[in-house]
Protein backbone atom coordinates (compact mmCIF):
# COMPACT_ATOMS: atom_id res chain seq x y z
CA UNK A 1 0.00 0.00 0.00
CA UNK A 2 3.03 2.57 0.94
CA UNK A 3 4.50 1.47 -2.09
CA UNK A 4 1.54 2.66 -3.98
CA UNK A 5 1.06 5.84 -2.26
CA UNK A 6 4.77 6.63 -3.01
CA UNK A 7 4.66 6.21 -6.68
CA UNK A 8 1.76 8.10 -6.93
CA UNK A 9 3.83 10.83 -5.47
CA UNK A 10 6.50 10.53 -7.56
CA UNK A 11 4.63 10.73 -10.99
CA UNK A 12 2.00 13.67 -9.38
CA UNK A 13 4.41 16.95 -10.51
CA UNK A 14 4.83 15.55 -14.06
CA UNK A 15 2.28 17.35 -16.57
CA UNK A 16 0.34 14.34 -17.71
CA UNK A 17 -2.90 16.00 -18.84
CA UNK A 18 -5.04 14.60 -21.22
CA UNK A 19 -8.05 16.83 -22.50
CA UNK A 20 -11.44 15.96 -21.77
CA UNK A 21 -13.97 16.14 -24.34
CA UNK A 22 -17.39 14.38 -23.49
CA UNK A 23 -19.70 15.58 -26.24
CA UNK A 24 -17.53 16.05 -29.04
CA UNK A 25 -17.11 19.44 -28.73
CA UNK A 26 -13.90 19.16 -30.97
CA UNK A 27 -15.48 17.97 -34.24
CA UNK A 28 -17.20 21.97 -33.40
CA UNK A 29 -13.41 23.37 -33.90
CA UNK A 30 -11.86 24.73 -36.55
CA UNK A 31 -8.29 23.95 -37.05
CA UNK A 32 -6.90 27.10 -36.41
CA UNK A 33 -8.44 26.74 -32.78
CA UNK A 34 -6.93 23.07 -32.75
CA UNK A 35 -3.93 24.68 -33.78
CA UNK A 36 -4.05 27.42 -31.26
CA UNK A 37 -5.08 25.03 -28.57
CA UNK A 38 -2.20 22.79 -29.09
CA UNK A 39 0.31 25.22 -28.78
CA UNK A 40 -0.60 27.02 -25.89
CA UNK A 41 -1.33 23.25 -24.22
CA UNK A 42 2.34 22.32 -24.97
CA UNK A 43 3.88 25.86 -23.94
CA UNK A 44 2.04 25.22 -20.53
CA UNK A 45 3.16 21.89 -20.08
CA UNK A 46 6.87 22.71 -20.59
CA UNK A 47 7.05 26.63 -19.43
CA UNK A 48 4.30 26.74 -16.63
CA UNK A 49 3.84 23.76 -14.97
CA UNK A 50 7.28 22.40 -13.74
CA UNK A 51 7.63 25.66 -11.79
CA UNK A 52 4.20 27.20 -11.16
CA UNK A 53 4.13 25.28 -7.34
CA UNK A 54 7.67 26.60 -6.60
CA UNK A 55 6.27 30.22 -7.78
CA UNK A 56 3.13 29.74 -6.23
CA UNK A 57 4.70 28.61 -2.46
CA UNK A 58 6.87 31.86 -2.38
CA UNK A 59 4.08 33.70 -3.68
CA UNK A 60 6.29 35.36 -6.74
CA UNK A 61 5.50 35.96 -10.13
CA UNK A 62 7.06 34.32 -12.95
CA UNK A 63 7.71 37.67 -14.59
CA UNK A 64 10.18 35.94 -17.44
CA UNK A 65 7.12 33.97 -18.65
CA UNK A 66 4.95 37.41 -20.05
CA UNK A 67 7.61 37.17 -23.19
CA UNK A 68 6.59 33.69 -24.10
CA UNK A 69 2.61 34.60 -23.32
CA UNK A 70 3.95 37.13 -26.54
CA UNK A 71 5.52 34.45 -28.99
CA UNK A 72 2.43 32.40 -28.34
CA UNK A 73 -0.28 34.69 -29.41
CA UNK A 74 -1.51 34.77 -25.67
CA UNK A 75 -2.03 38.86 -26.03
CA UNK A 76 -4.79 40.10 -27.83
CA UNK A 77 -5.04 36.76 -29.77
CA UNK A 78 -8.15 38.33 -31.48
CA UNK A 79 -7.04 41.99 -32.34
CA UNK A 80 -6.47 42.70 -36.03
CA UNK A 81 -2.78 41.47 -37.12
CA UNK A 82 -2.50 44.77 -38.03
CA UNK A 83 -0.90 45.34 -35.12
CA UNK A 84 0.99 42.91 -34.30
CA UNK A 85 -1.65 40.58 -32.95
CA UNK A 86 -3.29 37.53 -33.83
CA UNK A 87 -6.40 38.64 -35.76
CA UNK A 88 -8.06 35.40 -34.66
CA UNK A 89 -11.46 35.14 -33.92
CA UNK A 90 -13.42 35.20 -30.11
CA UNK A 91 -13.44 31.44 -29.89
CA UNK A 92 -9.81 30.63 -30.72
CA UNK A 93 -9.10 33.93 -27.60
CA UNK A 94 -11.54 31.84 -25.53
CA UNK A 95 -9.69 28.54 -26.40
CA UNK A 96 -6.05 29.82 -25.01
CA UNK A 97 -7.26 31.39 -21.95
CA UNK A 98 -8.73 28.27 -21.29
CA UNK A 99 -5.20 26.11 -21.67
CA UNK A 100 -3.55 28.80 -19.93
CA UNK A 101 -5.73 28.56 -16.89
CA UNK A 102 -5.60 25.23 -16.89
CA UNK A 103 -1.71 25.85 -15.68
CA UNK A 104 -2.39 28.55 -13.24
CA UNK A 105 -5.25 31.33 -13.27
CA UNK A 106 -2.31 33.97 -12.27
CA UNK A 107 -1.21 33.61 -16.04
CA UNK A 108 -4.21 33.64 -17.53
CA UNK A 109 -4.68 37.02 -15.49
CA UNK A 110 -1.49 37.75 -16.83
CA UNK A 111 -2.42 37.58 -20.01
CA UNK A 112 -6.59 38.27 -20.11
CA UNK A 113 -5.55 41.83 -18.52
CA UNK A 114 -2.63 42.62 -20.95
CA UNK A 115 -5.45 41.86 -24.04
CA UNK A 116 -8.65 42.36 -22.99
CA UNK A 117 -7.83 45.52 -20.42
CA UNK A 118 -5.33 47.35 -21.50
CA UNK A 119 -5.13 46.16 -25.63
CA UNK A 120 -8.89 46.01 -26.05
CA UNK A 121 -9.67 49.85 -24.93
CA UNK A 122 -6.70 51.21 -26.79
CA UNK A 123 -8.39 49.36 -29.71
CA UNK A 124 -11.54 50.30 -29.23
CA UNK A 125 -11.47 53.63 -27.93
CA UNK A 126 -8.65 54.58 -29.21
CA UNK A 127 -6.85 56.84 -32.05
CA UNK A 128 -5.21 55.65 -34.41
CA UNK A 129 -2.00 57.14 -33.10
CA UNK A 130 -2.41 55.48 -30.23
CA UNK A 131 -3.45 52.42 -31.63
CA UNK A 132 0.20 52.31 -33.67
CA UNK A 133 2.51 53.42 -30.90
CA UNK A 134 1.23 50.82 -27.93
CA UNK A 135 -0.21 47.89 -29.74
CA UNK A 136 2.23 46.41 -31.37
CA UNK A 137 4.81 46.41 -28.51
CA UNK A 138 2.52 45.43 -25.99
CA UNK A 139 1.53 42.21 -28.25
CA UNK A 140 5.26 41.62 -28.21
CA UNK A 141 5.61 41.82 -24.84
CA UNK A 142 7.89 44.88 -25.14
CA UNK A 143 5.52 46.54 -22.78
CA UNK A 144 3.48 45.35 -19.73
CA UNK A 145 0.13 47.15 -19.22
CA UNK A 146 -2.34 47.10 -16.39
CA UNK A 147 -6.01 48.44 -16.07
CA UNK A 148 -7.13 50.72 -13.28
CA UNK A 149 -10.87 50.60 -12.72
CA UNK A 150 -11.53 49.79 -9.22
CA UNK A 151 -10.63 51.89 -5.96
CA UNK A 152 -10.05 51.12 -2.50
CA UNK A 153 -13.64 52.14 -1.67
CA UNK A 154 -15.50 51.20 -4.73
CA UNK A 155 -15.34 47.42 -6.78
CA UNK A 156 -18.90 46.89 -7.29
CA UNK A 157 -20.18 51.27 -7.73
CA UNK A 158 -17.14 52.08 -10.15
CA UNK A 159 -19.66 55.00 -11.00
CA UNK A 160 -18.76 56.20 -7.44
CA UNK A 161 -15.18 56.82 -8.32
CA UNK A 162 -13.41 59.41 -6.85
CA UNK A 163 -10.11 59.08 -9.53
CA UNK A 164 -10.13 62.23 -11.29
CA UNK A 165 -9.01 64.32 -13.72
CA UNK A 166 -8.48 68.39 -14.10
CA UNK A 167 -7.65 70.42 -17.17
CA UNK A 168 -4.42 71.90 -17.49
CA UNK A 169 -3.76 73.44 -20.71
CA UNK A 170 -1.94 70.35 -22.75
CA UNK A 171 -2.27 67.91 -20.14
CA UNK A 172 -4.35 67.05 -17.59
CA UNK A 173 -3.89 66.36 -13.85
CA UNK A 174 -4.94 63.28 -12.46
CA UNK A 175 -5.25 62.65 -8.75
CA UNK A 176 -6.79 59.03 -6.75
CA UNK A 177 -6.06 55.47 -6.44
CA UNK A 178 -6.80 52.35 -7.79
CA UNK A 179 -6.96 49.12 -5.76
CA UNK A 180 -6.17 45.08 -6.80
CA UNK A 181 -4.56 45.44 -10.16
CA UNK A 182 -3.07 42.69 -11.61
CA UNK A 183 0.20 43.67 -13.13
CA UNK A 184 0.46 46.90 -11.90
CA UNK A 185 3.82 47.26 -10.46
CA UNK A 186 5.67 45.90 -13.22
CA UNK A 187 3.49 47.26 -16.00
CA UNK A 188 5.22 49.99 -18.44
CA UNK A 189 1.51 51.74 -19.06
CA UNK A 190 -1.83 51.88 -17.57
CA UNK A 191 -5.01 52.40 -19.10
CA UNK A 192 -6.16 54.42 -16.08
CA UNK A 193 -10.24 55.44 -15.93
CA UNK A 194 -11.16 58.69 -14.35
CA UNK A 195 -13.77 61.45 -13.88
CA UNK A 196 -13.64 64.96 -15.51
CA UNK A 197 -14.19 68.50 -14.14
CA UNK A 198 -17.74 67.92 -15.66
CA UNK A 199 -18.33 64.01 -13.87
CA UNK A 200 -17.71 62.18 -17.19
CA UNK A 201 -15.41 59.21 -16.89
CA UNK A 202 -12.99 59.46 -19.20
CA UNK A 203 -10.12 56.91 -20.02
CA UNK A 204 -6.30 57.81 -20.21
CA UNK A 205 -3.34 55.91 -20.37
CA UNK A 206 -0.76 56.76 -18.37
CA UNK A 207 3.40 56.13 -18.89
CA UNK A 208 5.55 54.81 -16.04
CA UNK A 209 8.04 57.29 -14.69
CA UNK A 210 5.46 60.13 -14.83
CA UNK A 211 5.78 62.55 -11.93
CA UNK A 212 3.79 61.71 -9.15
CA UNK A 213 2.81 58.29 -10.27
CA UNK A 214 3.56 55.09 -7.93
CA UNK A 215 2.55 50.84 -8.08
CA UNK A 216 3.09 49.83 -4.60
CA UNK A 217 2.76 45.90 -4.68
CA UNK A 218 -0.30 43.89 -2.38
CA UNK A 219 1.35 41.29 -0.07
CA UNK A 220 -0.19 38.63 1.61
CA UNK A 221 -2.86 37.04 -0.69
CA UNK A 222 -3.37 33.17 -0.40
CA UNK A 223 -5.12 33.45 -3.56
CA UNK A 224 -3.37 34.28 -7.32
CA UNK A 225 -0.10 33.76 -5.51
CA UNK A 226 2.17 33.68 -8.73
CA UNK A 227 0.11 36.59 -10.17
CA UNK A 228 1.49 40.02 -9.17
CA UNK A 229 -1.12 42.15 -8.07
CA UNK A 230 -0.79 46.25 -6.47
CA UNK A 231 -2.22 49.35 -6.82
CA UNK A 232 -1.95 52.64 -8.76
CA UNK A 233 -1.24 56.12 -6.93
CA UNK A 234 -1.47 59.26 -8.81
CA UNK A 235 -0.63 62.85 -6.71
CA UNK A 236 -0.69 65.38 -9.16
CA UNK A 237 0.32 63.12 -12.48
CA UNK A 238 0.35 65.17 -15.45
CA UNK A 239 -0.76 63.49 -18.12
CA UNK A 240 -0.44 64.90 -21.98
CA UNK A 241 -4.05 65.11 -23.62
CA UNK A 242 -2.58 63.48 -26.58
CA UNK A 243 -3.22 60.14 -24.07
CA UNK A 244 -6.59 60.74 -23.57
CA UNK A 245 -8.83 57.84 -25.11
CA UNK A 246 -10.84 59.69 -27.79
CA UNK A 247 -13.61 57.69 -28.58
CA UNK A 248 -15.52 56.78 -25.64
CA UNK A 249 -17.04 58.43 -22.47
CA UNK A 250 -18.71 57.47 -19.33
CA UNK A 251 -19.10 53.97 -18.01
CA UNK A 252 -19.42 52.04 -20.89
CA UNK A 253 -15.75 52.65 -21.38
CA UNK A 254 -14.65 50.50 -19.15
CA UNK A 255 -17.91 48.05 -18.37
CA UNK A 256 -17.02 47.13 -22.18
CA UNK A 257 -13.53 46.23 -21.82
CA UNK A 258 -14.49 44.35 -18.56
CA UNK A 259 -17.26 42.42 -20.82
CA UNK A 260 -14.31 41.18 -23.18
CA UNK A 261 -12.05 39.89 -19.83
CA UNK A 262 -15.35 38.27 -18.34
CA UNK A 263 -15.84 36.56 -21.74
CA UNK A 264 -12.28 35.39 -21.88
CA UNK A 265 -12.63 33.84 -17.84
CA UNK A 266 -15.47 32.04 -18.37
CA UNK A 267 -13.54 29.97 -21.16
CA UNK A 268 -10.53 30.10 -18.82
CA UNK A 269 -12.05 28.49 -15.95
CA UNK A 270 -12.79 25.43 -17.63
CA UNK A 271 -9.25 25.03 -17.98
CA UNK A 272 -9.16 25.11 -14.26
CA UNK A 273 -11.65 22.79 -13.66
CA UNK A 274 -10.36 20.39 -16.73
CA UNK A 275 -6.84 20.26 -14.45
CA UNK A 276 -8.73 19.45 -11.18
CA UNK A 277 -10.99 16.53 -13.00
CA UNK A 278 -7.92 15.16 -14.75
CA UNK A 279 -5.86 14.80 -11.52
CA UNK A 280 -8.87 13.05 -9.52
CA UNK A 281 -9.68 10.91 -12.45
CA UNK A 282 -5.58 9.55 -12.43
CA UNK A 283 -5.98 9.64 -9.04
CA UNK A 284 -8.91 7.78 -8.09
CA UNK A 285 -7.18 5.02 -11.03
CA UNK A 286 -4.06 4.90 -9.18
CA UNK A 287 -5.43 5.24 -5.75
CA UNK A 288 -6.03 1.99 -3.93
CA UNK A 289 -7.75 0.78 -0.74
CA UNK A 290 -9.99 -1.63 0.28
CA UNK A 291 -8.21 -4.25 -2.47
CA UNK A 292 -9.19 -1.77 -5.18
CA UNK A 293 -8.53 1.52 -7.07
CA UNK A 294 -11.09 3.95 -5.28
CA UNK A 295 -12.20 4.73 -8.86
CA UNK A 296 -14.15 1.49 -8.47
CA UNK A 297 -16.48 2.88 -5.65
CA UNK A 298 -19.51 4.24 -6.13
CA UNK A 299 -19.32 7.69 -4.33
CA UNK A 300 -15.72 8.47 -6.06
CA UNK A 301 -17.89 7.37 -9.60
CA UNK A 302 -20.84 9.95 -8.22
CA UNK A 303 -17.95 12.81 -8.21
CA UNK A 304 -16.41 12.13 -11.24
CA UNK A 305 -19.27 11.83 -13.32
CA UNK A 306 -21.18 14.93 -11.92
CA UNK A 307 -17.69 16.75 -12.76
CA UNK A 308 -17.41 16.00 -15.78
CA UNK A 309 -21.12 16.75 -16.69
CA UNK A 310 -20.64 20.23 -15.09
CA UNK A 311 -17.94 20.85 -17.55
CA UNK A 312 -19.51 19.22 -20.54
CA UNK A 313 -22.59 22.25 -19.88
CA UNK A 314 -19.52 24.89 -19.27
CA UNK A 315 -17.60 23.65 -22.24
CA UNK A 316 -21.16 23.95 -24.61
CA UNK A 317 -22.15 27.20 -22.68
CA UNK A 318 -18.72 28.62 -23.93
CA UNK A 319 -18.45 27.31 -27.40
CA UNK A 320 -22.06 29.24 -27.97
CA UNK A 321 -21.14 32.60 -26.57
CA UNK A 322 -18.17 32.22 -28.79
CA UNK A 323 -20.42 31.71 -31.41
CA UNK A 324 -22.25 34.90 -30.77
CA UNK A 325 -19.43 36.71 -29.85
CA UNK A 326 -17.96 35.99 -33.62
CA UNK A 327 -21.37 37.11 -34.68
CA UNK A 328 -21.13 40.28 -32.75
CA UNK A 329 -24.32 39.06 -31.11
CA UNK A 330 -23.06 38.54 -27.34
CA UNK A 331 -24.34 40.52 -25.09
CA UNK A 332 -23.14 41.62 -21.61
CA UNK A 333 -25.61 39.97 -19.73
CA UNK A 334 -24.94 36.69 -22.03
CA UNK A 335 -20.98 36.65 -21.01
CA UNK A 336 -21.85 37.46 -17.06
CA UNK A 337 -23.67 34.73 -16.77
CA UNK A 338 -21.24 32.23 -18.47
CA UNK A 339 -18.63 33.79 -16.33
CA UNK A 340 -20.49 33.78 -12.97
CA UNK A 341 -21.66 29.97 -14.36
CA UNK A 342 -18.02 28.56 -15.07
CA UNK A 343 -16.30 30.17 -12.12
CA UNK A 344 -18.33 28.40 -9.90
CA UNK A 345 -18.88 25.62 -12.03
CA UNK A 346 -14.54 25.36 -11.42
CA UNK A 347 -14.63 26.09 -7.80
CA UNK A 348 -17.07 23.18 -7.18
CA UNK A 349 -15.35 21.06 -8.98
CA UNK A 350 -11.73 22.21 -7.34
CA UNK A 351 -13.34 21.32 -4.17
CA UNK A 352 -14.66 17.83 -4.70
CA UNK A 353 -11.49 17.01 -6.74
CA UNK A 354 -9.31 17.61 -3.33
CA UNK A 355 -11.93 15.04 -1.67
CA UNK A 356 -10.56 12.72 -4.08
CA UNK A 357 -6.94 13.29 -3.52
CA UNK A 358 -8.03 12.94 0.14
CA UNK A 359 -5.20 14.33 2.02
CA UNK A 360 -2.76 14.50 -0.62
CA UNK A 361 -4.98 16.93 -2.33
CA UNK A 362 -3.74 19.81 0.31
CA UNK A 363 -0.41 19.40 -1.13
CA UNK A 364 1.83 20.82 -3.91
CA UNK A 365 2.13 17.67 -5.20
CA UNK A 366 -1.27 18.08 -6.82
CA UNK A 367 -2.76 20.82 -8.19
CA UNK A 368 -6.00 20.78 -6.63
CA UNK A 369 -5.67 23.31 -3.83
CA UNK A 370 -3.84 26.07 -6.02
CA UNK A 371 -6.63 25.86 -8.40
CA UNK A 372 -9.27 25.99 -5.60
CA UNK A 373 -7.12 29.32 -3.89
CA UNK A 374 -7.20 30.76 -7.32
CA UNK A 375 -10.94 30.45 -8.17
CA UNK A 376 -12.19 31.98 -5.30
CA UNK A 377 -10.89 35.09 -6.26
CA UNK A 378 -11.87 34.76 -9.61
CA UNK A 379 -14.97 33.75 -8.36
CA UNK A 380 -14.77 37.72 -7.30
CA UNK A 381 -12.85 39.68 -9.59
CA UNK A 382 -14.10 41.16 -12.43
CA UNK A 383 -17.93 41.11 -11.06
CA UNK A 384 -18.55 39.35 -8.05
CA UNK A 385 -20.64 36.06 -8.48
CA UNK A 386 -23.64 38.38 -6.72
CA UNK A 387 -23.00 41.17 -9.10
CA UNK A 388 -23.45 38.50 -11.67
CA UNK A 389 -26.26 36.77 -10.72
CA UNK A 390 -28.17 40.38 -10.21
CA UNK A 391 -27.36 41.18 -13.73
CA UNK A 392 -29.25 38.10 -15.65
CA UNK A 393 -31.44 39.00 -13.28
CA UNK A 394 -31.94 42.70 -14.08
CA UNK A 395 -31.88 41.67 -17.62
CA UNK A 396 -34.64 38.84 -17.48
CA UNK A 397 -37.14 41.31 -14.72
CA UNK A 398 -35.95 44.48 -16.41
CA UNK A 399 -35.87 45.99 -12.89
CA UNK A 400 -33.06 47.47 -11.52
CA UNK A 401 -31.99 45.69 -8.07
CA UNK A 402 -28.41 47.78 -7.65
CA UNK A 403 -30.60 50.88 -6.63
Amino acid sequence: MQSNTSNIQKSAREDRYQHHDYYGIDELLSEEHLLAREATRQWVKSEVSPIIEAYADRAECPTHLFKGLAEIGAYGPSLPAKYGCGGMDEIAYGIIMSELERGDSGIRSMASVQGSLVMYPIYKYGSEEQRMKYLPKLASGELIGCFGLTEPDYGSNPSDMITNIKDDGDAYILNGAKMWITNSPVADIAVVWAKDEAGIIRGLIVERGMKGFTAPEIHGKWSLRASITGELVFEDVRVPKSNLLPNVQGLKGPLGCLSKARYGIAWGAIGAALDCYDSALRYSQERIQFGKPIGGFQLTQKKLAEMITEITKAQLLAWRLGTLANNGKATPAQISMAKRNNVHMALEIAREARQIHGGMGITNEYPVMRHMMNLETVLTYEGTHDIHLLITGMDVTGFNAFK
